[in-house]
């Protein structure tokens, strides 16, 4: 009988040290991106962005709802394409708003939760949307708003949301 708990002690000390042995290999997460925040995008560069997104998602038969927010963390427009679930409203704002708020790609926040360790911290974060398709939209170098795409799987989200971030690039009239 007394076997049982000598046991279990045994386990429960082995998965105490494999715990500790994976968070000390796992890299810490990089430390939060300093990209300035700018003048929020406005109505016809959010149009530009949605036709972007817009084009990709139907380039690829994927339907998709297409979220563009300001910098001031507003919803500028807002797109729903045929046949897309209606769960995907919600997800793609929330991607939006975190790839805004972390400045940085959801996708970022997806990959450091993946390694584990002091990364899992990430949960706790209010407005965290650690899932592929959120994007921050950059204009001179500073931020202006932020895509986010649902509707297909996360990497299609992330695919049409570079994408469509990246289309105010090309674009010598872009900033205001």
């Amino acid at each position: 009988m007394r076997e049982k708990p000598q046991v279990a002690a045994l386990f429960a000390f082995g998965l105490i040290i494999a715990t500790a042995t994976a968070s000390a290999q796992t890299p810490p997460p990089p430390p939060p991106p300093t990209t300035p925040y700018g003048v929020p995008i406005g109505l016809a560069q959010a149009k530009k962005v949605a036709a972007a997104a817009e084009a990709e998602a139907m380039r690829n038969g994927w339907s998709m709802v297409i979220v563009i927010m300001d910098s001031a963390d507003h919803i500028v427009m807002q797109e729903k394409l045929d046949n897309t679930q209606y769960s995907a409203l919600a997800g793609a704002e929330d991607k939006a708003r975190s790839a805004l708020h972390f400045r940085r790609p959801t996708k970022d926040l997806e990959d450091v939760l993946a390694r584990g360790g002091i990364g899992l911290r990430y949960l706790a974060f209010r407005g965290a949307m650690p899932v592929e398709g959120g994007v921050p939209i950059l204009v001179d170098g500073k931020i202006v708003g932020a895509i986010g795409v649902g509707g297909g799987t996360s990497v299609q989200d992330g695919q049409v949301a570079k994408i469509a971030s990246e289309s105010l690039k090309q674009d010598p009239n872009a900033s205001r």
